[in-house]
């Protein structure tokens, strides 16, 4: 479930709009090493303020503190206490919560707010409104207790919750304080996702994750107001994008086109809106995830590795290691022929080794829970040398002392992550549910067996991957064939399709610096040799070669997209050191996966898909080498578990792809009757067009022989 490629540049951007939306990051003087275009931070302020003060109101309904909700709505959205409805159902709550707490003061209380308040609202709230406020006096004489009372929903506590629902959703449409887009793009991909192993009958590889991070429960909708009621009719097409999109009726639906006065998109808004996420799990998903691409520092200090040398003696240009040959040989299963390295090949950067001895390393407090302990070894063939003993720890330790100083600087233009640190931002929006609790105790539980050496251990294999991510998204890949080999002399043989790649990339660079001789050499010491032995990479080394002929252009530019060679030597590089893949990486994989299938069911394209990003997500660039021109076993070498090679050969995943059936039933099918069997059958897209092409595609026929 887990073939899709995803455009992980698109997803960093989503990931930090949403972390600087909801105040997770202290943005005040860092710069993250990614470039970010985003919107502006006065836009960011106002929409969590609203949606700060709609939490407030939230808490305190579910707390049955109806004063202090009056008070907010009073003071920020005055307009609410306008709508006769709304404040009926809040006078009405405001009167059982005084009959609540049981003392004579509060009935008294309790009796005044009838007379002043619920009494004279009740007589034009509503057509049913006086009738269930004569019914609620029977509270009077039933106590709370009594569960055979005809008030028992009444004296229910969840009606607390029922209301905070409600009146959530209203302020939400009015005050346009909808949750940041990556927030509802995760909602909607992990309802369809949901929805298309149910329809195809298959198990989610992701159930784990989605089961605790999509809750069931809604927020009930936003009703229009009376006078909504005429509105004129909707275009039937909207009510069907609707319906299916969000899981609604048909006349759910309508009315959800009522309150947002016929505009589809922020009816869409206001569903997604409507639907619960486990607050504190996507927080630490988001911060997981972010601390593994560098958005954000991870919380530990740089810490010194025993036996390195001194900050003050870098390596110099073109030096070697002690212990690491100048000239590597690279030979591949099954071939005793080896290839070197071009003379030029060893040489590092100065730009990511020299280190003044006046550099510091700001060192950080380790706090419990915001130590990530994910990164353990697998026990698996594939991860054999993933011990940090012996030869592969001189690795290591290698790679740490020749990049410290270039890490240090990186570190120190990540941002720092805050988290919800606001006073009522630690109480949850939700209840707090067992999966979150489990996961925070799980992590504190790991921070207790692994000893600080260890942790360490790990973020210095996570700087180190974040290296090589940096360097390859700067276009040095030389210098990153030299570190990797420094830090594991075999991973070349085992991923000869990134090697490739990389010399892709050094080649490319050379032909636009306008240095050919030097490109030929590469092409024939390294380009040539490896695809003789895959013939499957002979196709893109001759779609490289062409870069020859047009000297004038920006041949690595237009050539390969770094950044998505970047994450895949990240994922590849951090399998072999033993560093886990966040989660949200997994989830959205498969996630994105599923959408494809299921517009391919439906025969149609997402309406929605653009207004999530949804598109840009799936708009991975094209390389010179494509996914499909790697051979099983070499794939699989690049690869582990659920990880994907960020390339494709196609600039887009078809939205429309299907197979010659669906194209042929699509055929049959006139869009008018589609819609009209989804209208009078209440039946899916793919199912209505499955049914019609069984009839020739007549409407009339299909309901008939149903009804029949």
């Amino acid at each position: 479930m887990d073939s899709t490629l995803v455009n992980w540049e698109a997803l960093d951007r989503l990931i930090l709009d949403f972390a600087k939306s909801e105040n997770l990051i202290d943005d005040s003087a860092t710069t993250s090493t990614i470039s970010f275009p985003s919107s502006s931070p006065s836009s960011f302020s106002s929409s969590y303020q609203s949606r700060f003060i709609i939490r407030q109101i939230r808490r305190f309904l579910e707390s049955g503190d109806i004063d202090s909700t009056l008070h907010l709505l009073r003071s920020h959205a005055p307009f609410i206490l306008d709508d006769r409805r709304l404040l009926f159902r809040l006078q009405k709550q405001k009167f059982m919560e005084l009959l609540r707490r049981g003392t004579d003061e509060a009935r008294d209380s309790a009796i005044e707010c009838i007379r002043t308040a619920l009494a004279p609202c009740a007589l034009d709230a509503y057509p049913e409104a006086y009738e269930e406020f004569k019914h609620i006096l029977l509270a009077f004489i039933y106590d709370k207790d009594d569960q055979n009372s005809p008030v028992t929903k009444a004296w229910s506590e969840r009606r607390r919750f029922e209301i905070a629902g409600l009146m959530s959703s209203v302020l939400r449409a009015h005050l346009q304080a909808y949750d940041p887009v990556f927030s509802m793009t995760l909602r909607y991909l992990i309802s369809i996702h949901k929805g298309f192993c149910i329809h195809q009958g298959i198990s989610s590889p992701i159930s784990d994750l989605t089961e605790r991070l999509l809750l069931e429960e809604r927020d009930p909708p936003a009703v229009p107001q009376e006078s909504f009621y005429e509105a004129p009719p909707f275009d039937e097409v909207d009510i069907q994008a609707l319906a299916h999109a969000v899981e609604l009726t048909r006349q759910g639906a309508i009315d959800s086109l009522r309150f947002a006065k016929g505009d589809l998109f922020q009816a869409f808004q206001n569903e997604l809106c409507r639907m619960k996420v486990d607050v504190s799990m996507l927080d630490e998903l988001v911060r997981e995830y972010c601390v593994y691409r560098g958005i954000v520092d991870s919380g530990l200090a740089l810490p010194s590795v025993p036996g390195l040398k001194t900050l003050a003696e870098p390596l110099k240009v073109g030096q070697s290691e002690p212990g690491c040959c100048s000239s590597r040989n690279y030979s591949f299963e099954g071939d005793n022929n080896s290839n070197k390295h071009s003379d030029g090949e060893n040489s590092v950067s100065n730009a990511h080794m020299n280190v003044s001895p006046e550099d510091s390393v700001d060192v950080n407090s380790i706090q419990g829970t915001d130590v990530e302990l994910r990164y353990a070894c697998e026990s698996t063939s594939y991860h054999e040398d993933c011990s940090t003993s012996g030869s592969h720890q001189a690795g290591i330790s290698k790679v740490l002392q020749r990049n410290r100083n270039y890490t240090i600087g990186e570190r120190s233009k990540r941002k720092r992550w805050r988290g919800r640190q606001d006073e009522e931002d630690y109480k949850q929006d939700l209840n707090a549910t067992a999966s979150s609790t489990n996961l925070s105790r799980d992590k504190q539980q790991g921070y207790e067996k692994h000893p600080l050496a260890d942790i360490n251990a790990r973020d210095d294999k996570n700087e180190i991957v974040l290296g090589m991510k940096e360097l390859v998204g700067r276009g040095m890949a030389a210098e990153v064939v030299e570190e990797v080999t420094a830090l594991d002399p075999n991973f070349f043989m085992q991923n000869h399709v990134l090697l490739f790649q990389l010399k892709q990339v050094e080649f490319l660079k050379l032909v636009s610096s306008g240095d050919h001789t030097s490109a030929l050499r590469v092409a024939s010491s390294h380009l040539g040799p490896i695809a003789s032995r895959d013939p499957s990479l002979l196709k893109p080394l001759k779609e490289t070669l062409l870069a020859l002929l047009r000297p004038n252009e920006d041949a690595l530019g237009k050539g390969l997209p770094l950044h998505a060679l970047s994450t895949s030597l990240q994922v590849a590089i951090g399998q072999k050191l033993g560093i886990e893949e966040p989660q949200l990486m997994k989830l959205m994989r498969a996630t994105l996966h599923t959408h494809n299938e299921w517009f391919k069911l439906q025969m149609c394209k997402d309406r929605f898909e653009s207004l999530l990003r949804v598109d840009s997500l799936k708009d991975v660039n094209t390389p010179l080498i494509s996914a499909c021109s790697m051979s099983k076993s070499n794939a699989d070498s690049c690869t582990h578990g659920s990880s994907q090679v960020t390339i494709s050969s196609s600039t887009r995943v078809s939205e429309e792809g299907s197979s010659p059936a669906q194209e042929s039933s699509r055929d049959v099918c006139d869009e008018n009757a589609i819609l009209k069997v989804m209208e009078f059958l209440a039946l899916p897209r793919a199912d209505a067009i499955h049914l019609l092409a069984q009839y020739n595609g007549n409407a009339e026929t299909v309901i008939q022989q149903i009804f029949a």
